[in-house]
Parts: structure tokens; sequence; C-alpha cells
């Protein structure tokens, strides 16, 4: 099979489009033929070696962490499957043609979904929906501000937090305001407006995902016993604020919750912006774009 391959830890360049051994699935695993690959941030610091302290690359190594395609062949044990069927996943070693994932933490790509796009869906929405349902510990009727809010993991947290009767504020810069009002939010406030933050009542929660200064402005606008849930770590300044509690939280692999947030994009509560799709063998290209910030998923079409 053709798969993006890298030897060395580098930009971009060390990313090359090469052929690459068949994977074979074994007991309780699935062989998928990769439709995209999401590309993401993480892939960019596990190319750099950012992340080889915890999350090493065996050269010559693939990676990637999103998926979606069609079921090739199953392992032993595998029930819940077949040949055939359309599936996605928050997976390793994507950006390939073919791919084994375990199956259980596979799941269906729902009728309505298109199986290319919902590539840019696992790691994000996991991520986004997971910081509201298991971090942020927020109830019905409490006031939450999700910080960089038209984000992909923060447009999950919001429809998570929407979901569960929260009064959502999408928290954004001053030029993303007409984009934030899009949002389905209860109020939009930049924060980078010091008089707008200012004024500004104390929240119940405040899911992050910025980092920073603004971050370490936020503590400052939570209630006393508020929570600083965060998928940035903790600010620096978060001793200067004993009565919040502060919770970095790292998301966990769950096909459930993919499921729950790609019927929500089906059900239209829930969009995450793709902004560009290239083929598997412009990878480079990819990795360059996500790099300087684009706004929106870039996948990669094996």
């Amino acid at each position: 099979m053709k798969a993006i391959v890298i030897n060395e830890y580098g930009g971009p360049e060390v990313l090359k489009y090469t052929d690459y051994p068949d994977p074979t699935p074994g007991e309780g695993e699935v062989l998928i033929r990769v439709a995209a690959a999401g590309i993401n941030p993480v892939d960019l610091m596990q190319r750099s070696g950012a992340t080889k302290a915890y999350f090493p690359v065996e050269f010559p190594g693939v990676i990637g962490w999103d998926l979606s395609g069609t079921v090739l062949r199953l392992g032993s044990g595998v029930k819940d499957f077949v040949v055939g069927d359309q599936v996605f996943a928050w997976a390793f070693h994507t950006y390939a043609e073919r791919c084994v994932v375990k199956a259980a933490i596979l799941a269906k790509i729902p009728d309505g979904v298109d199986t290319v796009d919902a590539a840019a869906l696992p790691l994000v929405t996991i991520t986004g929906s997971q910081l509201i349902s298991i971090a942020s510990g927020i109830k019905a009727g409490q006031t939450i501000l999700v910080s960089g809010a038209i984000g992909s993991v923060a447009r999950a947290a919001v429809c998570t937090a929407k979901d569960k009767g929260a009064t959502v504020i999408a928290g954004v810069r001053k030029e993303q305001l007409e984009e934030a009002n899009t949002l389905a939010v209860d109020r939009v406030v930049a924060l980078d407006d010091e008089t707008a933050l200012k004024s500004l009542p104390p929240v119940d929660v405040v899911a992050n995902t910025v980092r920073g200064k603004t971050a370490e402005q936020l503590l400052s606008k939570l209630k006393q016993n508020g929570t600083f849930a965060s998928v940035t770590g903790v600010p620096d300044n978060s001793r200067d604020y004993p009565s919040v509690r502060c919770v970095a939280f790292v998301s966990k692999q769950d096909p459930k919750t993919l499921l729950d947030m790609a019927n929500a994009v089906k059900e239209r509560k829930l969009k995450i912006p793709i902004a560009k799709k290239l083929p598997l063998k412009e990878a480079r290209e990819g990795h360059r774009i996500v790099g300087e910030g684009v706004a929106g998923k870039v996948l990669l079409v094996a």
C-alpha cells in the first residue's frame, strides 16, 4: 500500500509518500480501507518530535489520529462489524491507504454523514464533548464560557454544553465575532476586548481551549468554587485562584461519544468546518496549511 512515512523528526519535508507494508488485523481488530485521514495539531507535534518523550514514533513510522473508511477484513473475535461497513475512529497510523483499528474503538458512520467528511470528526469532537461531559461538571441552568469557540474542539464543547441545558457563552477574538454569531450560543464575547471581558459577569465553568494570557485572564471570570476545565493545561497563575477547581483534561477514545457527535452533525446541531481536502500524497502541503493556522479541518483523501 501507499502511506505517508517518516524516518526522522523534522518539518513537513520528512513526510514521504511511499510504499509501506500492508497491515494485518489480529484478534479483535479490523482492517480498514482508508477513505480519508484528518490532520490535527498533534500530528505536527508528533512529526516534529515535540511529543517524543511520551508518544515517540518508531521509525519508519506512519502518523495520524483520525480516519474514516470501509471495512475490508475482520480479525478473529470481531462480531459487531461486517465487510463493507462504513466506519470511522480516533485511531493511530492513519496516513495510509489501509489501517488496522481495534474494533472496540470503531464506530459505524451514520446514514447521511459523508464517509470522507467523517474523518474530520473523531479526535476533535470526542475531546470537545468529553471536556464538558467529564471534566467540566456543568449542570443544567449553569453558565459556561467556552474559549476559542469557533475552533473544532470548542464547537463540540458548545454542542454538548447546550445539550446539557447550560447557558453558553462563546469566547472568541474580535475578528471572529461575526462567525461566532452563527453558533447556537446564548452570548458571544470578544476575549481580546478588555472592556467586553471586564463587563462579563462571573460564570460557573470555563471550558478552555486556548493558551497564554487569555487562559490566565479567564480564571478571574469564575464564580467562587467554579471550574476551569482545560485541554491546554492549567495556567501558571492558577495558584492565585485557590477557590477555583482547575482540571487539566486529556480525552480518551470513545466510539459512543463519536457516534453521538456524528448524529449531532447529521441533525445540524454541530458543524465542523472542513477547510481543504487534499490527496494523501500531499500530506506535506496539509501540514503546512495546518501549521499556518487554517480555520477548519484539513483532510487527506486516500
